[in-house]
């Protein structure tokens, strides 16, 4: 499951600095206040013996902002989107934000104009092309690449394999780069995140393209990155 929360922000910017630092924060919160045994074990353990955390959100995203050098637009139009392949961490981000007239990301106040479901696409024929809205993080060893790497392919396919694993999923996927767009980086609580948005061909059993359309792409999705639009 996957939803969209329509926020307006108090400001006309936010730092860069925390366009996606608070993400987790805001994510494990939201858990927190619904079922706090499981906040705990996502974060200080993973999930279902894995280091990874099934769950996905962006980064706020907001309409009519306009583009100023140096500065991530603001605007009273705006949207955060949240999911999970798992019912359980769904439906604690679901309830968390039911009745909250407000999300604190980092220092901004976003003001909560409404929750949408958001339906999952048909992925019956076992393909679906996926188009990013925050980057995707790919690593080799200790370094961030960008999809022009003869490596990334591999690496993407390794990543979406072992969500499929954490989830009893079948793992077959194959994957295609349709296009990408420039490098970016971006600092999380002080340290440097490479990465960028993607389009992609994806062949996978129906169900992991679900989970994917639901978790995001890549590496750390529970920090705002890799989410699918």
């Amino acid at each position: 499951m996957r939803f969209r929360v329509d926020v307006a922000a108090d400001v006309d910017s936010i730092p860069w600095q925390q366009v996606f630092s608070p993400a987790r924060g805001v994510a494990y919160d939201l858990i927190r206040a619904q079922d706090e045994a499981l906040a705990v074990e996502l974060h200080d353990h993973g999930y279902a013996g894995s280091s990874l955390r099934p769950l996905g959100l962006s980064s706020p995203c907001f309409r009519g902002a306009g583009r100023r050098t140096g500065v991530y637009g603001a605007s009273g139009d705006g949207s955060v989107w949240f999911g999970s392949p798992v019912p359980r961490v769904a439906a604690a981000l679901l309830a968390g934000i039911a009745g909250r007239t407000e999300i604190r990301w980092g220092t901004v106040a976003l003001r909560v104009r409404g929750v949408q479901l958001e339906p999952t696409p048909d992925h019956s024929s076992g393909e679906a092309v996926f188009s990013t809205v925050t980057p995707v993080l790919v690593k080799v060893e200790d370094r961030f690449i960008h999809p022009d790497d003869s490596r990334y392919v591999e690496q993407l396919c390794h990543n979406l394999r072992h969500k499929a694993d954490v989830l009893g999923l079948p793992n077959d996927v194959e994957l295609d780069v349709v296009g990408y767009g420039h490098p970016r980086k971006f600092l999380v609580q002080h340290a440097p995140r490479h990465g960028s948005t993607v389009q992609l061909r994806v062949h996978a059993d129906p169900a992991l393209l679900d989970a994917l359309y639901e978790w995001g792409l890549g590496l750390n999705t529970n920090q705002g990155f890799g989410w699918i639009r």
